[in-house]
């Protein structure tokens, strides 16, 4: 979605410098000399975006839906990590996944995922803000396969998806 949105604006963008008539152009050219603080700071939000956008794209973590946590569970025997406090993961958590504690994790003792280390991990948090910095622990740690789930358990249960109860 980020990504379609950042290439259309520079489409956008590149249209009206290359397409328009030359008033346009001056009319930039204007409002760039007048505002140099703005536009400096407009460039800078447009690298930004750009650089993010593709530190995304090739990063060895992947963001994924619930339907691709789930299609990597049952074709791929995915293991569901979650990192959430033990009282919010026994009150409601995603069907055999592993909790993996906060000491655990602070330690980097991920001796009770070893057995997993070729198989897709798919790393959860509440609203998977948290799980990224989980996940580039488990990459460096040997994990090869390290996913994260796009807007955590709120994401997994707002797609109806089953959850245990407890």
């Amino acid at each position: 979605m980020c990504n379609t949105l950042v290439i259309h604006f520079l489409r956008c963008i590149m249209w009206q410098f290359l397409f328009n008539n030359g008033s346009s152009m001056d009319q930039y050219i204007t409002f760039f000399s007048n505002h140099p603080m703005l536009s400096m700071a407009w460039v800078a939000l447009i690298v930004m975006i750009i650089i993010i956008t593709i530190k995304i794209q090739i990063s060895p973590i992947k963001m994924i839906s619930p339907q691709e946590l789930t299609f990597l569970v049952n074709r791929e025997d995915g293991l569901v990590v979650d990192i959430r406090d033990a009282k919010d993961f026994k009150a409601r958590r995603i069907v055999d996944s592993k909790h993996l504690a906060k000491e655990k994790i602070t330690n980097n003792d991920f001796v009770s995922l070893e057995n997993s280390k070729d198989k897709p991990i798919i790393v959860v948090c509440n609203a998977g803000m948290s799980a990224q910095s989980v996940a580039s622990q488990l990459l460096k740690a040997g994990f090869s396969k390290v996913n994260v789930l796009k807007g955590g358990i709120s994401a997994w249960s707002s797609a109806g998806l089953p959850v245990v109860n407890k």
